[in-house]
């Protein structure tokens, strides 16, 4: 059996380990438009590779997968989390969980993931070649026709894992698939007021943070930039809000909640015991905010620092409430976030058999990674899809249902 996987990335190298594995006389080839095989993993997780995720905090699929939650459901009990960490460990890639529940390579190095995989590649004999684009695929009575660097070869099989884009140019080859449109996900956002650039570097941790008007919004670290605003908090309401970002231009009302989830309410009554205090209100505050956040909260409110608790007049100390609960900044854009960039649609989750990946459209042409319709928060959890994704593939292809 002749095979072509085109796209080198996570998915289309685990794809091919896995179906040489499978069909140790296959002959596999990769086409990767690219210069460099995986280039994408050796930088993500900041160069160390976050390569899965324990799942054990996740409740719901949709909270890691907000597009692609079922298919991923369904593909999870066929290569779950835990099979995925034995792969690695059976590969001698000792790994390590973190209190978050992401995991790494101990060595905290993404090129032990690259080096791994193509070393399994060149080893059991997948041709992989490079600088190499697909211009058109063309079923045949016997298989598929490949056309790729003014030449022509044929196949039995196809699979495409050519990931995301902003314009999915890279499936110029398959026309009549369905695309849901791209967008970018996972981001930081631009808030232009000048109260926030004071607290550059500042961390408030467990801080939810929604999009006025929506159902949008998600909790976790909030970094404040000299631009505006990021942290897992930020990346996690770009991933859930996607597409409602693109299509208002990146321009939102966020609304920030300063006091870990407390509401209004339960907020009110901690000022309430503050107000028997005879301290100034700046010497005063809840411990998980720095003095300096504290005052330009206390700033927004209108209240000013030298006022003492215990002379604080109701209608301030509601307004205070109200802002350190749902303080408000409007977005004027977006920021890529270090080199995790992932895209929010591709080819439509109807285009495919969800037991096998294949193609409903063109058959023997199978689809995996991000080049579907299925996206995840950061954590590992895009790279998980990859790995499952490319490893159903493959037997898919080894045993044919």
């Amino acid at each position: 059996m002749k095979v072509a996987i085109i796209g080198a990335g996570a998915a289309g190298c685990f794809c091919a380990v896995n179906l040489k594995r499978a069909l140790p006389d296959a002959e596999i080839t990769v086409l990767e438009r690219g210069r460099r095989p995986l280039a994408k993993v050796a930088i993500t997780g900041g160069g160390r590779c976050n390569l899965t995720n324990s799942f054990l905090e996740i409740n719901d699929l949709r909270e890691a997968y907000p597009r692609g939650a079922r298919l991923m459901q369904r593909l999870l009990r066929r290569f779950s989390p835990a099979e995925t960490m034995q792969w690695w460990e059976d590969e001698g890639v000792q790994l390590v969980t973190q209190a978050d529940q992401c995991v790494f390579p101990r060595s905290q190095n993404a090129m032990q993931i690259v080096d791994t995989l193509l070393q399994n590649m060149r080893r059991m004999g997948a041709r992989i070649l490079t600088e190499s684009k697909v211009t058109c695929i063309r079923p045949t009575d016997s298989g598929l026709d490949v056309s790729f660097n003014n030449t022509t070869e044929h196949f039995d099989k196809v699979v495409v894992t050519t990931g995301g884009s902003p314009r999915m140019e890279g499936l110029n080859f398959l026309p009549e698939l369905k695309i849901e449109q791209p967008v970018p996900s996972l981001f930081a956002l631009n808030a232009g007021d000048a109260p926030l650039h004071d607290l550059t570097g500042i961390v408030v941790e467990s801080t939810p943070v929604s999009i006025a008007g929506t159902k949008f919004k998600a909790t976790g670290d909030l970094l404040i930039t000299h631009f505006g605003l990021s942290g897992p908090a930020i990346l996690r309401l770009s991933s859930y809000a996607a597409r409602h970002l693109a299509e208002n231009n990146y321009r939102v009302t966020l609304c920030i909640n300063w006091m870990q989830g407390r509401t209004e309410d339960e907020v009110r009554s901690m000022l309430l015991d503050y107000g028997q205090s005879p301290r100034q209100v700046t010497n005063m505050h809840p411990h998980h905010l720095t003095a300096r956040h504290w005052s330009v909260l206390l700033a927004r409110a209108g209240v000013s620092e030298s006022r003492r608790w215990d002379t604080l007049p109701a209608k301030e100390l509601n307004r205070l409430a109200a802002v350190i609960t749902a303080d408000t900044y409007v977005t004027d854009g977006r920021r890529a976030y270090k080199a995790e960039f992932v895209t929010c649609g591709g080819v439509a989750l109807s285009e495919i058999d969800s037991n096998t990946l294949e193609s409903k459209r063109y058959p023997g042409i199978y689809l995996a990674g991000e080049v579907l319709d299925v996206d995840a928060i950061t954590g590992g959890f895009n790279l998980q899809a990859a790995w499952t994704m490319g490893y159903v593939v493959a037997k898919s292809i080894a045993q044919p249902q």
